[in-house]
């Protein structure tokens, strides 16, 4: 019985933030956008979920920002709609497996530091701050991966380096540092309002 309440508060807490990703993805509170440029800040709910929930929970946050991040590139996004022009198939790879990673990863990460102790904020901040940071590069890891060699990508500079330094260091440093401070203290609080049994990787 006490599985079965565990297991209904996750679902509700999971409800929720999916709703805050989906509002935040078709708003301009998700993303900040500079010509191509796209700034994300929807790996702040995914960061909680992965935290308050566990690995699955943040991957299923994750996977819900990639389907929306991919919905967007029918129009939306600038960027999104020029990858889907060359190629639909790795467009979709690119929006959602990233995604689904970054969540799915920081809830490992979360649970194995807690293992180690009984405090829960320190593995909060630093899974808050790996959810961006790694949502950043296996989305420009991804990126290379399947449209390094088109022009689209290398306009955006005259060498590999440049290109990195331009989608990473602004995207990288932006959403890693308000995905912390803001992922952070939201969990934080999060932590102590709903007190977890000890974490096992079967139960995630």
């Amino acid at each position: 019985m006490n599985n079965a309440r565990f297991s209904i508060g996750k679902m509700v807490r999971l409800a929720l933030l999916a709703a805050i990703i989906i509002v935040m993805s078709f708003t301009p509170l998700g993303y900040l956008r500079i010509g191509a440029i796209e700034i994300t800040f929807l790996m702040i709910p995914v960061a909680i979920a992965a935290i308050i929930i566990g690995p699955l929970g943040g991957a299923i946050a994750g996977g819900i920002f990639g389907i929306s991040s991919f919905i967007q590139c029918f129009g939306t996004s600038l960027f999104g709609a020029t990858l889907l022009s060359i190629n639909p198939f790795f467009t979709f790879i690119l929006c959602v497996i990233p995604r689904i990673l970054a969540g799915w990863i920081p809830g490992l990460i979360y649970m194995a530091i807690q293992k180690f102790g009984k405090d829960r904020i320190i593995p909060a901040m630093v899974a808050s701050l790996a959810a961006p940071l790694l949502n950043t590069v296996l989305f420009v890891g991804g990126l290379f991966l399947m449209f390094g060699s088109t022009e689209f990508i290398r306009g955006f500079g005259d060498t590999v380096w440049a290109i990195i330094v331009l989608l990473v260091g602004v995207n990288g440093l932006v959403e890693a540092g308000v995905g912390f401070v803001v992922g952070a203290a939201v969990s934080r609080v999060l932590v102590q309002v709903f007190p977890d049994k000890k974490p096992t990787f079967e139960n995630s």
